[in-house]
């Protein structure tokens, strides 16, 4: 090293020490070819009229040579005029790399450039050289040891250079065993099970969790640690962890070395500081109490409800610490809570920006942040919670930056990215109950940025021709009352969906309402008028033929309903949180021909795991019954079950009683009680899967012709995958599933799928 740094002070001293020191009249570069003279001017440290010396020589040359644009600089002297006389680096004409699969080529592109490697700019070769390590470095956080890289650098004209990256990845190290040395308070087993990382499996190609990582191993580390931690082992310390490679660098085997500690109990539990409120109301807080084994996870749940709590009364800025105090004899450790609340903070003002189309007014009537209020962090996330929930935006962030020179003063500045939140389709849909759709059809959930939906559709399929429109103001009054109204004509022929062999025309409208009674539960009430006309066919049921001999077969009925949601889903699309309730009764009031009734219940909640992935949990349960001289509600108005809105794996509207007599080929009835239930696991395909979803589902369901008939026995079960992708035109929605349970006579259908229909 000292013979390197000897060498090069030498060469630095014979670039600059051709001369004598004398007053330079004029300076003149020679050798350059893109810089410019005047770039070369900005960096030497003198001017014509200065007088040249030794060390200032030395110092214009060492300038020179920082800048990296230069391969050679020399001073020379010819009279009085100093000549700098350089060769410029090459600048890089292109880059180009090939063999990257893990890693692509513009995020390769972009190391690259923060490196100083980029088309344009300066060539230096050892740049080149930090770049090969570079990437080298990443593939081995990756798993991939026998990565190869090599460079190729191709001389141009113009004094340029092609620049070629070869990478040849290499298979990912697989782990073929992890060993825990030093545990005896839990089997190497349990310990491993926390694990996302683990030997070569049966099952690892769906997980590739014997694909190892450095970043996943860092994660399986802090698993381990905080496993301990919230199990009472205070004083757990990983010591050591060794990786090693096998020559071929396929496989990895790791070494982790623990040291347990002692495990440790609760002893006292205080608060102290500024508590601001009741110190028995934030105690509750606190799930620890004397006696019970010390948990990391515990203390720190106790601190962020403590400080959420606080701020939700203003004290934004609150601050809550977890004072250990230890018994190390007895295995004690006793927790003090101190609180700082600081200022109070209010809200200045509430900033919105990105909504392009969306109206301010619109957002601001979402905010439960109110501009001159305590800023409470419970009303943000509520605020950004109903945002999401609208389904206009594809972001919403919520910032809070204080106010310059107010220390008690925030401003709260909302940030959204507009999303299309309608659709015009024509010509395009299909779903295997009502064949191919042809339909014109605007939809829009925020006409002209104001928050309200209409939609007309034009809709001609084998089951339904319909004509429709209907429009909805979600804030009929400013207190958020909605309002909406309806018309609709819609012939429908039963038969093309599966079920009984009957046709109808019906006309009517309505008017609703919807009252807010907190922020999570709505009431829904309203009144529809139908007019229908029930015609036959030549295979039309008895049952039917049966109801138009009793009451004729056109029918006026006033609909009143009553319905109520309880909604606390984080989102319209794609929720990963919360459940989604809806009640619905439906009653013929006097006036109408027919008196029946029609109760709906219909209930979805939404597990998150991990940070995209989420278990749905969903039930629904109808029925229908009569009044007067009614049994039940008209054998039009029955509820169908199967299909890929109930029981994936039966053919649509299948499922249920079929007529008298016991003809194979005969139709579903429906009927007046049904109920259904499922499981899924809906997850990302992809990390950057922002539209597409994919699940793994069961459902369970039938339906029956009232409710003494139902029978446990007699429910359908399926099971399968599915994808859902949201797409220009609307939702598609395919799924493959197969019956877990059925029966003889029962129309299976693996493949279904839908698009152009709401999600």
């Amino acid at each position: 090293m000292r013979a390197v740094a000897c060498l090069a002070l030498f060469l630095l001293c014979g670039a600059a020490a051709a001369f004598e020191p004398f007053l330079v009249r004029d300076i003149r570069v020679e050798g350059l070819q893109r810089i410019t003279e005047g770039t070369v001017y900005s960096y030497l440290p003198l001017k014509a009229g200065d007088r040249m010396d030794e060390s200032l020589a030395e110092q214009a040359v060492r300038e020179l040579y920082k800048t990296g644009f230069f391969s050679n600089v020399r001073l020379a002297r010819r009279g009085d005029v100093l000549l700098v006389k350089v060769t410029e680096r090459p600048s890089i004409a292109s880059i180009e790399i090939s063999g990257n699969k893990e890693i692509t080529t513009d995020d390769i592109k972009k190391s690259l450039k923060q490196i100083g490697l980029a088309e344009g700019l300066v060539f230096n070769r050892s740049t080149l050289e930090r770049v090969e390590q570079e990437l080298v470095r990443q593939y081995y956080n990756n798993g991939k040891y026998a990565v190869r890289v090599e460079s190729r650098v191709t001389p141009l004209e113009r004094n340029r250079v092609a620049i070629a990256i070869d990478i040849a990845e290499g298979e990912v190290a697989r782990i073929r065993g992890i060993n825990i040395v030093g545990n005896r308070a839990f089997t190497e087993e349990r310990l491993l099970d926390q694990f996302e990382l683990g030997p070569s499996g049966p099952f690892s190609f769906l997980s590739s969790s014997d694909k190892y990582s450095r970043q996943r191993l860092a994660g399986d580390l802090e698993t381990l640690r905080s496993y301990y931690m919230d199990r009472g082992y205070i004083d757990f310390n990983i010591t050591s962890t060794q990786v090693s490679i096998t020559p071929d660098r396929r496989d990895v085997y790791i070494t982790i070395n623990v040291s347990e500690g002692d495990k440790f109990t609760i002893g006292d539990v205080g608060l102290e500081g500024e508590l601001v409120l009741d110190k028995r109301e934030l105690r509750k807080l606190i799930p620890l109490k004397p006696g019970d084994t010390f948990s990391r996870k515990e203390v720190t749940a106790a601190i962020n409800s403590i400080t959420e709590r606080i701020s939700n009364e203003g004290y934004a800025f609150a601050n809550v610490n977890a004072i250990p105090e230890f018994d190390r004899d007895g295995h004690r450790v006793s927790l003090r809570f101190f609180v700082d609340p600081g200022k109070r903070v209010y809200v200045r003002r509430i900033n919105i920006h990105g909504n392009t189309k969306t109206r301010d007014d619109v957002i601001r009537r979402e905010m439960r942040q109110m501009e001159g209020g305590l800023l409470s962090i419970e009303k943000l996330n509520l605020s950004r919670r109903r945002l999401n929930r609208l389904g206009y935006f594809g972001q919403v962030n919520i910032e809070t930056p204080a106010v310059p020179g107010t220390p008690d003063q925030v401003d709260v500045n909302v940030g959204v990215t507009e999303q299309p939140s309608g659709s015009f389709s024509a010509g395009i849909g299909y779903s295997q109950a009502q064949g191919a759709l042809v339909n014109a059809s605007i939809n829009q959930n925020n006409f002209l940025g104001t928050g309200t939906s209409n939609s007309l559709t034009i809709n001609n399929s084998r089951v339904n021709t319909i004509y429709s429109f209907s429009y909805t103001n979600p804030y009929y009054t400013k207190d958020g009352v909605s309002r909406g109204f309806r018309a609709f004509y819609r012939e429908t022929n039963a038969g093309n969906a599966n079920v009984a062999r009957y046709l109808t025309d019906v006309y009517g409208g309505g008017i609703n309402y919807g009252l807010p009674l907190d922020e999570n539960n709505t009431f829904r009430f309203g009144l529809d008028y139908e007019h229908t006309y029930l015609k036959t066919t030549d295979r039309t049921p008895q049952e039917f033929l049966d109801f138009i001999q009793e009451n004729g077969d056109k029918y006026d009925v006033f609909n009143a309903s009553l319905g109520w949601i309880y909604d606390t889903r984080n989102r319209g699309l794609f929720p990963t949180d919360g459940v989604r309730n809806r009640l619905n009764l439906q009653i013929a009031i006097p006036g109408s021909t027919l008196d029946y009734y029609k109760v709906e219940l219909n209930h979805k909640r939404y597990v998150p795991v991990g940070k995209r992935s989420t278990i749905l949990l969903r039930g629904e349960v109808n029925y229908g019954g009569g009044m007067g001289d009614l049994s039940g509600p008209p054998p039009f108005e029955y509820f169908y079950s199967g299909g890929s809105q109930s029981v994936r794996g039966f053919q649509a509207n299948s499922l249920g009683p079929r007529p008298a007599g016991g003809d194979p080929s005969d139709r579903s009835l429906g009927g007046t009680f049904e109920t259904v239930a499922g499981i899924e696991y809906i997850f990302p395909p992809t990390a950057e899967s922002e539209s597409l979803r994919m699940t793994l589902f069961t459902d369970v369901g039938n339906v029956f012709a009232g409710i003494d008939d139902f029978d446990s026995a007699q429910l359908r079960s399926s099971y399968g995958v599915g994808l859902i992708w949201l797409t220009p035109v609307g939702v598609l929605k395919l799924s493959y599933a197969r019956p877990l349970y059925y029966e003889s006579g029962d129309d299976l259908d693996p493949i279904q799928f839908t698009i152009g229909v709401d999600y």
